[in-house]
């Protein structure tokens, strides 16, 4: 067991927490990065990436985390290979953390970039065609079923929102919910109800989603949640849309969550209510959830960051002479 005093400690990678992490070093602040169970986030598990600034052709997910890493390596970060497993925000800065292999990490300022996780229905065939049809960002992948038939399964604001996205690729969108009334706000409700490309399939529930013989997404398997009667459905998309969980658990009672479970930040910027500590990325975005909103966040957070420490560093120079 050791301890890891840095100025800049930063938990969990991905955009937000390499962002911060580049950010950081070039300011002088030796950041630590603790990458937690999914170095480089939720696009490891993502494929084919298009929406970034700054590449022409598609690249993948899972390289363009690895390039965020070298570059903030690469000026100056250090990546610890462990997960924070509790955190001592109480006593202000210095903010401690423990990780589960023992070790102790101390930093001045915190930035925490813990990202969320897409809910998933758990039946058969979801993860093994992720990628391969399913998938839950109709922002991030819907551009590949331009002209194809899809489906989005849910009833909430999420549903409805990837729906209508998906309307700007499609002329073939059906959404599927278990009940017969959606839970969206009725501004929503109003504008699927207007739009003649979608179609809502009422008390439908997905129990499989079936490949072709391609390997690929053929077709959803479907139960009636009122009369159990079975039914299938051809689609070459299908987006599961039933909201998201932030990775927040290590932090209630210590950090204010709005009703989700996202970090409450000062409107505009990364500041939580305990000065010091910084909230980046999707854990403290259940509007946008993009991987350069992310990088955007984790950019403010290091400099709001620098900003504070040079205030404490000043603070304590001023009482110094009037000793």
């Amino acid at each position: 067991m050791a301890t890891h005093t840095t100025r800049m400690l930063i938990i969990g990678s991905g955009p937000a927490g390499y962002s911060a992490a580049v950010y950081g070093a070039r300011a002088g602040m030796q950041p630590i990065v603790v990458q937690g169970l999914q170095p480089g986030g939720q696009l490891t598990i993502t494929t084919d990436v298009e929406n970034y600034p700054g590449f022409a052709d598609v690249i993948q997910g899972p390289w363009l985390m690895e390039q965020m890493q070298k570059q903030a390596e690469h000026v100056g970060t250090r990546m610890m290979w462990d997960t924070i497993v509790e955190v001592d925000l109480e006593n202000g800065s210095p903010f401690r953390a423990v990780g589960d292999s023992g070790d102790e990490y101390v930093g001045d300022v915190l930035v925490i970039a813990t990202g969320a996780q897409a809910k998933w229905l758990g039946v058969p065939g979801e993860q093994e065609l992720g990628g391969k049809g399913v998938s839950a960002c109709a922002t991030c992948d819907g551009f590949f079923y331009r002209g194809k038939k899809v489906a989005v399964i849910g009833g909430g604001n999420t549903a409805v929102e990837e729906a209508l996205y998906l309307t700007n690729h499609s002329d073939d969108v059906t959404l599927i919910h278990r009940r017969d009334e959606l839970r969206s706000e009725k501004i929503l409700q109003d504008r699927l109800h207007a739009s003649d490309k979608i179609t809502p399939l009422w008390n439908k529930a997905v129990e499989s989603f079936e490949a072709g013989e391609d390997g690929k997404l053929h077709h959803l398997n479907l139960v009636d949640t009122v009369t159990g009667e079975k039914s299938t459905l051809e689609v070459d998309g299908a987006f599961v849309a039933i909201g998201h969980a932030p990775s927040t658990e290590l932090f209630k009672g210590k950090l204010e969550m709005d009703d989700g479970g996202y970090l409450v930040t000062e409107p505009g910027t990364p500041k939580t209510a305990i000065p010091g500590v910084f909230a980046a990325g999707d854990v403290m975005d259940h509007t946008y959830r993009q991987a350069v909103t992310a990088a955007g966040t984790g950019c403010m957070a290091a400099l709001d960051a620098e900003r504070f420490l040079a205030t404490l560093e000043y603070a304590a120079k001023e009482a110094e002479a009037a000793e």
